[in-house]
């Protein structure tokens, strides 16, 4: 198969393309960051891409913006993510985004020369391969989310929660977070539906919010 590398270590970067070589496979790139991956991509696809999570400019996420963006443009082209960490949102989003040609494994199984080449192997086929260690996070993180109806908040909600419970009104919300009050409103209500708030009738949902926050 093509494959095409982005990868920041250049030691592990010319050990794949190595490993790669020998096992018969093509490397049409091996690149050490994302924009270099989704030119090289643009100019000659690949079968499979094999991209690290946290690269250059920024060493978060700029990988598996790479992957998903690929996902999005090219679904043809198969995605195998490499990562020291389990990003759970994004790897949710990965996962989500088509259970075709992907895969997210820790970069740990690198070691393991069969799993990995196997891993490469399905992505190629059109198979899924999650490292297991990403699934069982992956579940854990679903289920704490199901238990704690305050995860489900963005972080503005969370911002807007917690002013409320140092008992800021909606302008005065609306003047520490520079945003309208018709949007401090719209927060409040949103925090209230997701915290199951809507039908309290007959108490202040305001400060059963406030209540749960303080218990969190």
């Amino acid at each position: 198969m093509r494959v095409m590398l982005a990868e920041d270590s250049a030691l592990l970067r010319e050990g794949l393309v190595r490993l790669l070589a020998e096992e018969g496979h093509e490397v049409a790139a091996a690149v050490g960051d994302a924009d270099a991956l989704l030119a090289a991509v643009a100019a000659d696809p690949p079968d499979v891409v094999v991209v690290d999570v946290r690269m250059p400019p920024t060493h978060t996420d700029e990988g598996l913006r790479a992957a998903l963006e690929l996902r999005r443009t090219r679904p043809d082209v198969g995605v195998l993510v490499l990562s020291q960490y389990v990003e759970r949102r994004f790897a949710t989003e990965l996962l989500t985004s088509s259970a075709s040609g992907v895969g997210y494994l820790l970069k740990d199984r690198v070691a393991q020369v069969d799993e990995f080449l196997d891993a490469l192997d399905r992505v190629h086929a059109g198979g899924a391969a999650f490292d297991p260690e990403v699934v069982r996070r992956l579940l854990a993180g679903a289920d704490r989310e199901r238990a704690d109806p305050l995860a489900a908040l963005t972080p503005r909600e969370r911002e807007v929660l917690a002013a409320m419970a140092e008992g800021l009104t909606n302008a005065a919300i609306a003047g520490r977070l520079h945003v309208s009050q018709s949007a401090v409103e719209k927060h409040a209500n949103a925090i209230f539906g997701k915290l199951g708030l809507d039908g309290a009738s007959g108490y202040s949902r305001r400060v059963l919010a406030v209540l749960r926050h303080l218990g969190a």
